[in-house]
Protein backbone atom coordinates (compact mmCIF):
# COMPACT_ATOMS: atom_id res chain seq x y z
CA UNK A 1 0.00 0.00 0.00
CA UNK A 2 1.24 3.53 -0.66
CA UNK A 3 2.71 5.57 2.17
CA UNK A 4 2.11 9.33 2.29
CA UNK A 5 4.72 11.53 3.94
CA UNK A 6 5.78 15.13 4.54
CA UNK A 7 9.25 16.36 5.45
CA UNK A 8 7.40 19.14 7.26
CA UNK A 9 7.03 16.97 10.35
CA UNK A 10 10.69 17.69 11.16
CA UNK A 11 9.81 21.30 11.87
CA UNK A 12 8.00 20.28 15.06
CA UNK A 13 10.42 19.86 17.94
CA UNK A 14 8.32 20.15 21.10
CA UNK A 15 11.33 20.54 23.37
CA UNK A 16 9.97 18.24 26.05
CA UNK A 17 6.81 18.35 28.15
CA UNK A 18 5.70 19.97 31.38
CA UNK A 19 4.22 17.22 33.55
CA UNK A 20 2.88 18.11 37.03
CA UNK A 21 4.88 21.30 36.76
CA UNK A 22 8.18 19.62 35.87
CA UNK A 23 9.93 20.00 32.51
CA UNK A 24 10.69 16.46 31.33
CA UNK A 25 12.04 15.02 28.06
CA UNK A 26 9.31 14.44 25.52
CA UNK A 27 8.62 11.16 23.74
CA UNK A 28 6.83 12.57 20.66
CA UNK A 29 10.06 13.12 18.72
CA UNK A 30 10.87 13.65 15.02
CA UNK A 31 12.78 10.37 15.03
CA UNK A 32 9.50 8.48 15.48
CA UNK A 33 8.37 9.21 11.93
CA UNK A 34 11.87 8.73 10.53
CA UNK A 35 12.13 5.26 12.05
CA UNK A 36 8.76 4.23 10.63
CA UNK A 37 9.67 5.46 7.16
CA UNK A 38 13.02 3.64 7.27
CA UNK A 39 11.33 0.38 8.20
CA UNK A 40 8.72 0.63 5.46
CA UNK A 41 11.19 1.70 2.77
CA UNK A 42 13.42 -1.24 3.66
CA UNK A 43 10.55 -3.55 2.75
CA UNK A 44 10.09 -1.85 -0.62
CA UNK A 45 7.00 0.15 0.27
CA UNK A 46 6.51 3.19 -2.00
CA UNK A 47 6.60 6.58 -0.25
CA UNK A 48 4.98 9.61 -1.87
CA UNK A 49 4.80 13.27 -0.82
CA UNK A 50 1.61 14.81 0.49
CA UNK A 51 -0.32 17.19 -1.75
CA UNK A 52 -1.33 20.58 -0.40
CA UNK A 53 -5.05 21.00 0.31
CA UNK A 54 -6.96 24.25 0.74
CA UNK A 55 -7.47 25.41 4.31
CA UNK A 56 -11.23 25.35 3.74
CA UNK A 57 -11.05 21.56 3.27
CA UNK A 58 -8.24 20.76 5.67
CA UNK A 59 -9.31 22.79 8.70
CA UNK A 60 -13.10 22.85 8.51
CA UNK A 61 -13.60 20.54 11.48
CA UNK A 62 -11.84 22.95 13.84
CA UNK A 63 -12.90 26.24 15.40
CA UNK A 64 -11.38 29.03 13.30
CA UNK A 65 -10.31 30.82 16.48
CA UNK A 66 -8.28 27.79 17.59
CA UNK A 67 -6.73 27.46 14.14
CA UNK A 68 -5.72 31.12 14.17
CA UNK A 69 -4.24 30.73 17.64
CA UNK A 70 -2.14 27.76 16.55
CA UNK A 71 -1.02 29.62 13.44
CA UNK A 72 0.22 32.64 15.40
CA UNK A 73 1.05 31.33 18.89
CA UNK A 74 4.81 31.06 18.46
CA UNK A 75 5.24 34.56 17.09
CA UNK A 76 2.95 35.99 19.77
CA UNK A 77 4.94 34.23 22.48
CA UNK A 78 8.16 35.73 21.17
CA UNK A 79 6.61 39.18 20.95
CA UNK A 80 5.36 38.92 24.55
CA UNK A 81 8.89 38.59 25.93
CA UNK A 82 8.11 35.34 27.77
CA UNK A 83 11.01 33.61 26.04
CA UNK A 84 13.32 35.98 27.90
CA UNK A 85 11.38 36.53 31.14
CA UNK A 86 10.87 34.04 32.73
CA UNK A 87 12.84 32.25 30.01
CA UNK A 88 10.30 29.73 28.67
CA UNK A 89 11.43 28.76 25.15
CA UNK A 90 8.16 27.04 24.21
CA UNK A 91 4.52 28.09 24.36
CA UNK A 92 3.06 26.44 27.45
CA UNK A 93 -0.12 27.44 29.34
CA UNK A 94 -0.32 28.25 33.00
CA UNK A 95 -4.02 29.24 33.38
CA UNK A 96 -7.18 27.70 31.91
CA UNK A 97 -10.74 29.10 31.63
CA UNK A 98 -12.10 26.33 33.86
CA UNK A 99 -15.93 26.18 34.18
CA UNK A 100 -15.49 26.69 37.91
CA UNK A 101 -13.74 29.99 37.21
CA UNK A 102 -15.91 31.50 34.48
CA UNK A 103 -19.15 29.66 35.26
CA UNK A 104 -21.91 30.51 32.80
CA UNK A 105 -20.69 34.07 32.37
CA UNK A 106 -19.45 35.38 29.05
CA UNK A 107 -15.78 36.22 29.26
CA UNK A 108 -13.44 38.26 27.15
CA UNK A 109 -10.50 36.55 25.44
CA UNK A 110 -7.34 36.91 27.48
CA UNK A 111 -4.97 39.64 26.33
CA UNK A 112 -1.81 38.38 28.06
CA UNK A 113 -0.14 35.64 26.02
CA UNK A 114 0.59 33.49 29.09
CA UNK A 115 -3.16 33.31 29.72
CA UNK A 116 -4.12 33.02 26.04
CA UNK A 117 -2.03 29.83 25.90
CA UNK A 118 -4.60 28.06 28.08
CA UNK A 119 -7.66 29.10 26.07
CA UNK A 120 -7.44 26.26 23.55
CA UNK A 121 -4.85 23.86 25.02
CA UNK A 122 -6.18 21.54 27.71
CA UNK A 123 -2.86 20.39 29.21
CA UNK A 124 0.67 21.58 29.89
CA UNK A 125 2.30 18.76 27.94
CA UNK A 126 1.56 19.97 24.41
CA UNK A 127 4.15 22.66 23.80
CA UNK A 128 4.36 24.86 20.72
CA UNK A 129 7.71 25.62 19.11
CA UNK A 130 8.78 27.62 16.05
CA UNK A 131 7.79 24.95 13.52
CA UNK A 132 4.78 23.37 15.24
CA UNK A 133 2.08 25.04 13.16
CA UNK A 134 3.67 24.19 9.81
CA UNK A 135 4.24 20.58 10.87
CA UNK A 136 0.68 20.14 12.14
CA UNK A 137 -0.72 21.70 8.97
CA UNK A 138 1.43 19.37 6.85
CA UNK A 139 0.16 16.37 8.81
CA UNK A 140 -3.41 17.23 7.80
CA UNK A 141 -2.28 17.26 4.15
CA UNK A 142 -0.71 13.82 4.65
CA UNK A 143 -4.00 12.40 5.94
CA UNK A 144 -6.09 14.02 3.20
CA UNK A 145 -3.72 12.83 0.47
CA UNK A 146 -4.10 9.26 1.73
CA UNK A 147 -7.87 9.71 1.64
CA UNK A 148 -7.58 11.02 -1.94
CA UNK A 149 -5.79 7.81 -2.91
CA UNK A 150 -8.78 5.83 -1.66
CA UNK A 151 -11.26 7.90 -3.64
CA UNK A 152 -9.02 7.38 -6.69
CA UNK A 153 -9.35 3.61 -6.34
CA UNK A 154 -6.65 2.38 -3.94
CA UNK A 155 -7.72 -0.39 -1.58
CA UNK A 156 -5.68 1.05 1.29
CA UNK A 157 -3.20 3.84 2.08
CA UNK A 158 -1.08 4.77 5.08
CA UNK A 159 -0.70 8.38 6.26
CA UNK A 160 2.57 8.73 8.15
CA UNK A 161 1.37 11.73 10.14
CA UNK A 162 3.38 13.62 12.69
CA UNK A 163 2.51 15.30 14.99
CA UNK A 164 -0.38 12.99 15.88
CA UNK A 165 -3.91 14.32 16.22
CA UNK A 166 -6.45 12.02 17.80
CA UNK A 167 -6.90 13.97 21.06
CA UNK A 168 -7.92 17.21 19.28
CA UNK A 169 -11.57 18.30 19.45
CA UNK A 170 -13.22 21.09 17.48
CA UNK A 171 -11.95 23.80 19.81
CA UNK A 172 -9.24 22.31 22.03
CA UNK A 173 -5.92 20.53 21.56
CA UNK A 174 -3.58 18.55 23.81
CA UNK A 175 -2.07 15.13 24.37
CA UNK A 176 0.84 16.00 22.03
CA UNK A 177 -1.75 16.63 19.27
CA UNK A 178 -2.58 19.89 17.46
CA UNK A 179 -4.98 19.14 14.57
CA UNK A 180 -7.11 16.02 14.15
CA UNK A 181 -5.65 14.23 11.13
CA UNK A 182 -7.78 11.09 11.32
CA UNK A 183 -11.02 13.04 11.72
CA UNK A 184 -10.12 15.14 8.68
CA UNK A 185 -9.56 11.99 6.62
CA UNK A 186 -12.87 10.50 7.79
CA UNK A 187 -14.86 13.62 6.88
CA UNK A 188 -13.11 13.75 3.50
CA UNK A 189 -14.04 10.14 2.73
CA UNK A 190 -17.60 10.59 3.95
CA UNK A 191 -18.11 13.51 1.59
CA UNK A 192 -16.53 11.68 -1.34
CA UNK A 193 -18.07 8.23 -0.85
CA UNK A 194 -21.17 8.94 1.18
CA UNK A 195 -21.71 7.85 4.76
CA UNK A 196 -21.30 6.19 6.98
CA UNK A 197 -17.53 6.07 7.35
CA UNK A 198 -16.04 4.40 10.43
CA UNK A 199 -13.09 5.87 12.35
CA UNK A 200 -11.64 3.18 14.61
CA UNK A 201 -8.91 4.22 17.04
CA UNK A 202 -6.51 1.49 18.20
CA UNK A 203 -4.06 3.79 19.98
CA UNK A 204 -3.57 2.85 23.64
CA UNK A 205 -5.33 6.05 24.71
CA UNK A 206 -8.94 7.00 24.07
CA UNK A 207 -9.68 8.76 20.79
CA UNK A 208 -11.55 11.56 22.53
CA UNK A 209 -11.10 14.02 19.66
CA UNK A 210 -13.08 12.14 17.03
CA UNK A 211 -15.67 11.15 19.63
CA UNK A 212 -16.24 14.82 20.42
CA UNK A 213 -16.18 16.07 16.82
CA UNK A 214 -18.69 13.49 15.55
CA UNK A 215 -20.71 13.07 18.79
CA UNK A 216 -23.93 14.21 17.13
CA UNK A 217 -23.08 13.09 13.58
CA UNK A 218 -24.19 9.59 12.62
CA UNK A 219 -22.45 9.80 9.25
CA UNK A 220 -19.08 9.11 10.89
CA UNK A 221 -19.00 6.18 13.30
CA UNK A 222 -16.32 6.49 15.98
CA UNK A 223 -14.91 3.61 17.99
CA UNK A 224 -11.92 3.30 20.30
CA UNK A 225 -10.10 0.52 22.14
CA UNK A 226 -7.82 1.85 24.88
CA UNK A 227 -6.65 1.45 28.44
CA UNK A 228 -9.45 2.15 30.89
CA UNK A 229 -9.31 5.81 31.97
CA UNK A 230 -10.80 4.74 35.31
CA UNK A 231 -7.48 2.99 35.98
CA UNK A 232 -5.75 6.39 35.93
CA UNK A 233 -4.82 6.87 32.28
CA UNK A 234 -5.07 9.78 29.85
CA UNK A 235 -7.45 11.41 28.99
CA UNK A 236 -8.87 10.46 32.42
CA UNK A 237 -12.31 12.09 32.06
CA UNK A 238 -13.48 10.37 28.85
CA UNK A 239 -13.39 6.97 27.18
CA UNK A 240 -15.98 5.02 29.14
CA UNK A 241 -18.28 2.38 27.69
CA UNK A 242 -21.43 4.40 28.36
CA UNK A 243 -20.44 7.14 25.90
CA UNK A 244 -22.45 6.30 22.77
CA UNK A 245 -23.29 9.58 21.03
CA UNK A 246 -26.24 11.96 21.09
CA UNK A 247 -28.87 13.43 18.80
CA UNK A 248 -28.37 12.25 15.21
CA UNK A 249 -25.21 10.54 16.45
CA UNK A 250 -26.95 8.45 19.10
CA UNK A 251 -25.45 4.95 18.96
CA UNK A 252 -22.66 6.01 16.61
CA UNK A 253 -19.84 5.89 19.18
CA UNK A 254 -18.39 2.79 20.85
CA UNK A 255 -15.66 2.64 23.49
CA UNK A 256 -13.98 -0.58 24.58
CA UNK A 257 -11.82 0.17 27.62
CA UNK A 258 -9.30 -2.49 28.66
CA UNK A 259 -7.69 -3.25 31.99
CA UNK A 260 -4.00 -2.39 32.40
CA UNK A 261 -1.87 -5.36 31.38
CA UNK A 262 -4.29 -6.55 28.70
CA UNK A 263 -2.53 -8.76 26.15
CA UNK A 264 -3.06 -9.78 22.53
CA UNK A 265 -6.24 -11.78 23.02
CA UNK A 266 -8.18 -9.01 24.76
CA UNK A 267 -6.87 -6.23 22.51
CA UNK A 268 -7.46 -8.00 19.20
CA UNK A 269 -10.83 -9.20 20.49
CA UNK A 270 -11.80 -5.60 21.20
CA UNK A 271 -10.80 -4.62 17.67
CA UNK A 272 -12.94 -7.47 16.35
CA UNK A 273 -15.86 -6.05 18.33
CA UNK A 274 -15.33 -2.61 16.81
CA UNK A 275 -15.00 -3.97 13.27
CA UNK A 276 -18.19 -6.03 13.62
CA UNK A 277 -20.03 -3.02 15.02
CA UNK A 278 -18.91 -0.83 12.11
CA UNK A 279 -19.66 -3.39 9.41
CA UNK A 280 -23.10 -4.09 10.90
CA UNK A 281 -23.78 -0.40 10.32
CA UNK A 282 -22.67 -0.75 6.69
CA UNK A 283 -19.65 1.54 6.80
CA UNK A 284 -18.40 2.35 3.31
CA UNK A 285 -14.82 3.11 4.29
CA UNK A 286 -12.61 2.79 7.32
CA UNK A 287 -10.10 5.17 8.90
CA UNK A 288 -7.79 3.56 11.44
CA UNK A 289 -6.13 5.85 13.99
CA UNK A 290 -3.03 3.67 14.26
CA UNK A 291 -1.21 4.14 17.52
CA UNK A 292 1.22 1.35 18.39
CA UNK A 293 1.70 2.39 22.02
CA UNK A 294 -0.31 -0.63 23.19
CA UNK A 295 2.96 -2.56 22.88
CA UNK A 296 4.28 -4.07 26.07
CA UNK A 297 7.51 -2.06 26.16
CA UNK A 298 5.93 1.34 25.52
CA UNK A 299 6.38 3.71 28.47
CA UNK A 300 3.24 5.73 27.73
CA UNK A 301 0.65 2.98 28.33
CA UNK A 302 0.25 -0.18 30.44
CA UNK A 303 -0.96 -2.65 27.79
CA UNK A 304 1.07 -5.69 26.71
CA UNK A 305 0.42 -6.29 23.01
CA UNK A 306 3.10 -8.13 21.01
CA UNK A 307 4.22 -7.77 17.39
CA UNK A 308 2.05 -10.79 16.63
CA UNK A 309 -0.90 -8.97 18.13
CA UNK A 310 -0.38 -6.03 15.78
CA UNK A 311 -0.19 -8.40 12.81
CA UNK A 312 -3.45 -10.03 13.93
CA UNK A 313 -5.03 -6.60 14.36
CA UNK A 314 -4.14 -5.74 10.76
CA UNK A 315 -5.83 -8.91 9.56
CA UNK A 316 -8.89 -8.15 11.68
CA UNK A 317 -9.16 -4.63 10.27
CA UNK A 318 -8.95 -6.02 6.74
CA UNK A 319 -11.97 -8.21 7.49
CA UNK A 320 -14.15 -5.09 7.30
CA UNK A 321 -13.75 -5.46 3.53
CA UNK A 322 -13.89 -1.73 2.78
CA UNK A 323 -11.33 0.84 1.58
CA UNK A 324 -9.08 1.77 4.48
CA UNK A 325 -6.84 4.67 5.46
CA UNK A 326 -4.34 4.19 8.28
CA UNK A 327 -3.37 7.41 10.07
CA UNK A 328 -0.36 7.33 12.40
CA UNK A 329 -0.91 8.27 16.04
CA UNK A 330 1.17 7.15 19.07
CA UNK A 331 4.03 4.70 19.59
CA UNK A 332 7.10 5.88 21.46
CA UNK A 333 9.77 3.16 21.58
CA UNK A 334 12.09 4.16 18.77
CA UNK A 335 13.59 0.70 18.32
CA UNK A 336 10.20 -0.91 17.73
CA UNK A 337 7.79 1.71 16.38
CA UNK A 338 8.65 1.01 12.73
CA UNK A 339 8.43 -2.75 13.19
CA UNK A 340 5.00 -2.56 14.85
CA UNK A 341 3.58 -0.32 12.14
CA UNK A 342 4.98 -2.67 9.48
CA UNK A 343 3.47 -5.69 11.26
CA UNK A 344 0.03 -4.05 11.29
CA UNK A 345 0.12 -3.05 7.63
CA UNK A 346 1.53 -6.43 6.58
CA UNK A 347 -1.21 -8.18 8.51
CA UNK A 348 -3.80 -6.07 6.71
CA UNK A 349 -2.31 -6.80 3.29
CA UNK A 350 -2.04 -10.52 4.00
CA UNK A 351 -5.79 -10.68 4.54
CA UNK A 352 -6.88 -8.32 1.74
Amino acid sequence: MPVVWSDGHRLHEPGGEVYVGVRIPGTELPDRAERIRQELEASGTPVMPAAEHPDADALRLHDPAMVEYLRTAWEAWQASGLAEDPGQDRVVPYLFPHPGLVGGHPFEPATHMAARAGTFCFDTMTLIGPGTWKAARAAIDVALTAADLITAGERAAYALCRPPGHHVTRNAFGGSCYLNNAAAAAAHLRDALGGPVALLDVDAHHGNGAQSIFWEDGSVLTGSVHVDPAAGWFPHFLGFAGETGAGEGAGSNMNVPLDPGAEDHAWVGAIETLVSWATDRRCRALVVALGVDAAGADPEAPLAVTAGGFFAAGRMLASAGVPTVFVQEGGYVLDQVGTLVAETLTGFESAS
